[in-house]
């Protein structure tokens, strides 16, 4: 990961940026806080980007099961009763459909 001076600084700087995030809240130095910890500890930035995504699928309203069914169910029932034709206005297809004779069944010879 990172040589001991590397994580060693790293440290002293979390360490300074705490005292600072004590004297007085500033957002700023909360954020580079929290970003020295994710890099001393991947799995804590894992963790906590979990933890964001989870609150912010939570945040999202969700109706009921039951009112989107109704709503559907209401939706497909009007629109089975309504005939409203051929969309171009012209009934493309034949009345009589098959002819009678069995297309599954090739030429005979």
């Amino acid at each position: 990961m990172n040589p001991n001076w590397q994580r060693a600084n790293i440290q002293l700087a979390a360490t300074y940026l705490r005292e600072v995030i004590a004297r007085g809240a500033d957002p700023r130095a909360k954020a580079a806080y929290e970003g020295l910890l994710d890099v001393l500890d991947p799995s804590r930035r894992t963790a906590r980007l979990q933890r964001e995504r989870a609150a912010a699928v939570a945040a999202i309203p969700v109706p009921a099961a039951r009112e989107r069914r109704s709503r559907h169910d209401r939706r497909m029932s009007d629109r089975r009763k309504v005939n409203l034709g051929s969309p171009t206005g012209v009934e493309r297809r034949q009345s009589e459909r098959r002819t009678g004779r069995d297309r599954r069944r090739g030429p005979v010879g």
